[in-house]
């Protein structure tokens, strides 16, 4: 990563001397959520399919916030940028947002490559003006929120509810993602299952619901088992979980299945489960910013990140699941040995009923009937009301917690780079081995 840093302050120098953008795309996403290979096989494979250079400035921010304030505020030029879910409905809503061009030439359209589930199912709950939001956002990666949990500590039955964040064993051992509309949706849909069931309410509309009644009812349920936590985190709770220094951690998937991959490297037993009365499913997707100023490149760099190879790969070097579907991509997926069978025909079709896959990346299509989108809704409030339940919840866990993730830092930047390097080479043992 460093070097697309170096290359970003170079180009970005250069570019304040030139208007001409064509030779340049600037990339905006998430930290560590892309297979950097990539960004240099893109140059490549541009120039092979147009006949014309590129260099990827490639950037990366750690909250939508921070990425949408640089685009609605500052007009920053960014080529493409890979916002969540509510995000891109805020941007759709705010006309922040370019149309994506799928006209390649001669090139196979790969964003055909996409998942009707990600397509037909999410992205038409996506709330924009009326606009259709597949023709301004290609989805990128998707998951649930649930419990990341030690099979040590804590039991399957347990967390078939989210209530095990409230048993006094497991004081100081719980972490939760600091991510208000996550934790707000997830718990807003468990609480209204019997509605739901009844017809009463939306499963696919209920995140919209931002009614004082419902934060209420949401804040009441946070602080019933605050004292429990030990921290509020953005990113070290995977690796504190496969430390054993957390038992339980309110994650999202990927994270968990990035955990539950390097606890089993050093004999530590994690699971991921989501509660049996609901919770949410996300996505992030690929995006052309309003003040974008390569759209032929960026619309190629999407294309390229759609190819089933492509998808894979990133899989395996960041543990979220790729939005991507195919026979191709389910090939890569089935381990019949790790896995047993179960039902995920809603991405992969109807024959993928009885396939053996991750059930962390790809939940059995009884646990997907229960998970719900989040909305752009109520934002202010629920900020009001997360900062709320975390304003006095700081305890001698959470300075501990905070003083081992700084004495591990440096030592996780040593890693980091061969851990990923250890991963590739794992991978592609393991497609030998499918082989």
């Amino acid at each position: 990563m460093k070097k697309y840093i170096l290359i970003a302050l170079s180009v970005l120098m250069l570019a304040g001397c030139s208007e001409d953008r064509s030779r340049i795309l600037k990339v905006y996403n998430w930290a560590d959520y892309i297979d950097e290979s990539l960004i240099d096989e893109f140059e490549v494979w541009y120039k092979e399919q147009t006949g014309e250079d590129v260099e990827v400035v490639y950037q990366t921010f750690d909250i939508n916030e921070t990425m949408l304030s640089k685009i609605e505020l500052g007009h920053e030029d960014y080529d493409l940028a890979c916002p969540s879910d509510y995000i891109i409905e805020r941007m759709l809503s705010n006309d922040l947002l370019l149309p994506i061009d799928t006209d390649f030439g001669d090139t196979p359209n790969y964003i055909d490559n996409v998942a009707p589930y990600i397509k037909e199912e999410l992205f038409t709950q996506i709330a924009g003006n009326g606009k259709n939001a597949n023709d301004y956002a290609v989805g990128y990666m998707w998951g649930t929120t649930g419990l990341l949990y030690n099979t040590n500590y804590v039991s399957d039955e347990e967390v078939k509810s989210w209530d095990v964040l409230r048993n006094q064993d497991y004081a100081g051992k719980i972490l939760i993602k600091d991510a208000f509309r996550d934790v707000y949706t997830s718990l807003l849909i468990s609480f209204n299952t019997d509605a739901i069931d009844k017809g009463e309410k939306n499963l696919q509309t209920i995140g919209f619901d931002a009614s004082p009644e419902s934060i209420a009812i949401v804040e009441e349920y946070l602080n019933s088992f605050k004292d429990n936590v030990a921290g509020w985190e953005a990113d070290f709770g995977k690796d504190q979980m496969t430390k054993e220094l957390a038992w339980l951690n309110l994650s999202w998937s990927g994270d968990a299945q990035w955990a539950m991959d390097e606890a089993a490297e050093i004999g530590v037993e994690l699971e991921y489960a989501i509660p049996e009365t609901g919770s949410t499913v996300w996505f992030d997707g690929w995006v052309i910013p309003k003040y974008a100023r390569n759209i032929k490149a960026a619309s190629y760099f999407i294309n390229f990140m759609c190819k089933p190879e492509n998808a894979v790969r990133n899989m395996d070097v960041i543990g979220y699941v790729s939005t991507i579907g195919g026979d191709e991509v389910l090939e890569a997926m089935t381990d019949e040995e790790s896995y047993e069978p179960i039902d995920v025909s809603y991405f992969f079709g109807p024959e993928a009923d009885s396939v053996c896959v991750s059930p962390v990346m790809y939940p059995d299509n009884k646990v997907m009937s229960r998970c719900g989108m989040m909305h752009d809704s109520g934002t202010e409030e629920l900020l009001k009301m997360w900062s709320r339940v975390k304003g006095d919840s700081a305890s001698v866990w959470t300075y501990t917690l905070i003083c081992l993730v700084f004495a591990g830092l440096i030592v996780a930047v040593i890693v980091k780079y061969a851990k990923k390097r250890y991963r590739r080479k794992r991978y592609a043992k393991k497609r030998r081995k499918r082989a």
